[in-house]
């Protein structure tokens, strides 16, 4: 009697555990998203000019104005970690529109009959929108040497910024993908998306501190997980600090609102193509 050879790769999959399966499923989805990125750094370029814009336009003409509670720090200064915000948001926020693009291409269809767990294509799509949000930061700091802007150069809190930064872009990414699975149109995906981005800009202490707000409007900032990203850097990238939370607190909502958008997108994405 004769027995066949099992196959190499089939003994190694049923090996294989169920949490490393995840993770390389995670880098799969990721490195294609990256692939796509670096063949097309347009866009990248292009998301350069608004953060560009805002510091070396608005930032030097509001700096003039004496009545903004900035404390310690100049008014550019306080302005660019939430400028590095925005910038993460206005990128991430339309990230949704892709999957629609890729629905309609037949791409979600191929990927949703793939034996790799569901939530790793949400899981991969967030992880490459940071790696985004990381080439953001690299512009504003660029910035910040170029306009002579008081910013703490320690490494540590560098590090810390590119990990916050990273941490919001994924939560706006998931936000947007779990928009994309609601409407399921790209026009509708447009008309939210834009309808969003002001809301929760100038709804957050981006450009302006939360001491000036009326009280209705701090509960609204404080319920604005860009509001926490805001704090965060700032606490990060100015030197004197700014932040009014702990790092803790802020990088706590944080993740606690990934993890809630990242849960439900996971469950949507199925609903996407039908």
């Amino acid at each position: 009697m004769t027995y066949a050879k099992p196959d190499v790769q089939q003994v190694a999959w049923a090996d294989s555990s169920p949490i490393l399966d995840f993770f390389q499923q995670t880098w799969a989805v990721t490195r294609i998203e990256l692939i796509k990125m670096f063949r097309d750094p347009t866009e990248l370029l292009s998301r350069a000019v608004q953060p560009i814009l805002w510091l070396v336009i608005f930032g030097q003409v509001f700096s003039r104005v004496r009545g903004i509670p900035t404390g310690d720090v100049t008014y550019l200064a306080f302005l660019t970690p939430g400028i590095l915000a925005q910038s993460v948001l206005f990128a991430a926020i339309f990230y949704g529109i892709a999957i629609i693009w890729e629905r309609d291409l037949g791409i979600v269809h191929k990927m949703l009959v793939s034996p790799a767990h569901r939530a790793a294509f949400v899981y991969g799509k967030a992880i490459s929108s940071g790696v985004r949000g990381a080439v953001q930061t690299v512009i504003i700091y660029i910035l910040a040497v170029i306009l002579h802007i008081g910013i703490n150069w320690n490494p540590f809190a560098m590090l810390g910024v590119f990990f916050g930064v990273m941490l919001g872009s994924a939560i706006f990414a998931t936000f947007s993908l779990t928009i994309a699975c609601l409407v399921k149109s790209r026009e509708r995906f447009m008309g939210i998306g834009q309808l969003m981005t002001m809301p929760l800009f100038f709804a957050s202490s981006a450009i302006y501190p939360l001491a000036l707000m009326p009280g209705w409007l701090k509960v609204v900032a404080l319920l604005n997980p860009l509001t926490y990203l805001v704090d965060a850097l700032r606490g990060l990238m100015i030197a004197h600090g700014q932040s009014i939370h702990s790092l803790g607190e802020n990088f706590g909502v944080m993740f606690l609102s990934f993890v809630i958008l990242a849960t439900i997108a996971a469950r949507l994405y199925p609903t996407l193509v039908k």
